[in-house]
């Protein structure tokens, strides 16, 4: 019997694997693939994601980011240059197993290899009602007084907690090695495009001797997506250059209604639909759901009732939504505006000092979207300028789509003539 097991080893599941751990209680995490393993993602460690990693983390860096180029699909090309460090870029699979390592040295126990087919709360695998069991595809059970679902944007454990989502993105990624001359070129610097399909954009992230090279719009648009990652590696003069690896991957946000839990079961990261809907940042939300994940499994894991279990359950979806909810609010209002207006967003973040003030601040993690929302009256009346053109201009919209009615003739006009 342990006391919490994690379904998923990324930075979600190590997370809450080490949280739960360093709570005392017998921690399991379970992973389907082995380790080191890759994972599509910009590998880009802002803040916030780095405030919310283990004590004694050395993050294994590949470049620190002092420059920034923005664009508009190729064009209106401006670089911005800060004096200090913006962010860092790692690789994905270097970082998750770090992470992992932690979480053991805190006490967790790990299996790679092991397929989760589902998880129960009532019937015969479950000796009573504090256990749930987690069915192995290999058919053993797995018992378990909590469990976290950390097990990816298509996720089971999500599904049996009934996760919903209101936004499907898809990202498309290569890392393409180069030669010292190109790399050397791209050092400290990243590209940020703003693509040519609404709410879409691309990156360039340089890791040494690799460019990671990638797109990303909504879900439904994939050939379109194709040929603007084409298109983006042939304008960047890439397209010569052999890609060591080309991926694919869903990205889903959460619903606002959306649940955190199910009887002893919560899920936090990817699993729970938790992402930033407009740049669809992850790591952060993942470190930060999953830290607190692992913390009230522990109090799950100690409750002796179905009450107290839901209570707990309750207290971590509360933690999420207050948090990272209010984030992803703000996310969702941006996205909308971005996708509208993306030259207006490109203006101010490239010629506004007070614009880029804030994204330096948030990628440094001195504040956040929400934060600066809240504590900036400037930022929010601006906001609400653009919530409200935007309502008017959906409401216009819908005005001339809907079918209109015939004026009624007034008895009083004079007759038509033939």
């Amino acid at each position: 019997m342990w006391d919490v097991v994690v379904v998923g080893a990324g930075p979600a599941g190590a997370s809450a694997a080490y949280a739960a751990a360093v709570e005392g209680r017998r921690v399991l995490l379970l992973e389907k693939a082995a380790l080191p393993r890759y994972k599509t993602c910009g590998g880009g460690i802002i803040g916030p994601s780095r405030d919310a990693l283990p004590p004694g983390f050395e993050l294994p860096l590949r470049d620190r980011v002092h420059a920034v180029t923005f664009s508009m699909n190729g064009r209106f090309a401006r670089t911005r240059r800060s004096r200090r460090m913006l962010f860092g870029l790692i690789n994905r699979p270097e970082f998750d197993a770090q992470l992992v390592e932690h979480a053991q040295k805190a006490g967790a126990e790990l299996r790679t290899g092991v397929a989760v087919a589902r998880v129960e709360q009532h019937g015969a695998a479950v000796p009573d009602r504090r256990t749930v069991a987690v069915v192995l595809a290999d058919g053993e059970t797995v018992l378990a007084r909590a469990v976290v679902g950390a097990d990816g944007s298509a996720s089971r454990i999500g599904a049996h907690v009934g996760v919903k989502l209101d936004q499907v993105d898809l990202g498309l990624e290569a890392e393409i090695p180069v030669p010292p001359t190109v790399a050397e070129d791209w050092a400290g610097r990243v590209l940020i495009d703003w693509g040519p399909m609404p709410g879409s954009y691309g990156w360039v992230f340089p890791k040494g001797d690799t460019l990671t090279v990638g797109v990303i719009s909504a879900r439904g648009e994939g050939a379109a997506t194709k040929r603007y990652l084409e298109d983006f590696v042939a304008r960047l003069g890439l397209a010569g250059f052999e890609p060591a690896i080309s991926s694919g991957h869903l990205t889903r946000c959460r619903s606002d209604d959306s649940p955190l839990s199910r009887g002893r079961v919560i899920v936090c990261g990817d699993a729970a639909g938790l992402l930033e809907p407009w740049t669809r940042e992850g790591i952060s939300f993942a470190l930060r759901s999953g830290r607190l994940a692992g913390e009230w499994a522990a109090r799950i894991a100690e409750a002796h009732d179905a009450v107290e279990a839901r209570r707990q359950a309750l207290n971590y979806a509360f933690a999420i939504k207050s948090g990272l909810g209010a984030e992803m609010a703000v996310g969702r209002r941006m996205l909308t505006v971005f996708a509208r207006r993306p030259a207006l967003l490109h203006a101010a973040v490239t010629g506004l000092r007070p614009a880029w003030r804030v994204f330096t601040d948030i990628t440094r993690g001195a504040t956040t979207l929400a934060g600066i929302v809240r504590t900036n009256t400037l930022a929010r009346r601006a906001l609400e300028a653009l919530d409200r053109r935007q309502a008017a201009a959906e409401a216009g919209e819908q005005r001339q789509q809907e079918p209109q009615e015939p004026r009624a003739r007034d008895e009083r006009e004079e007759p038509e003539r033939p």
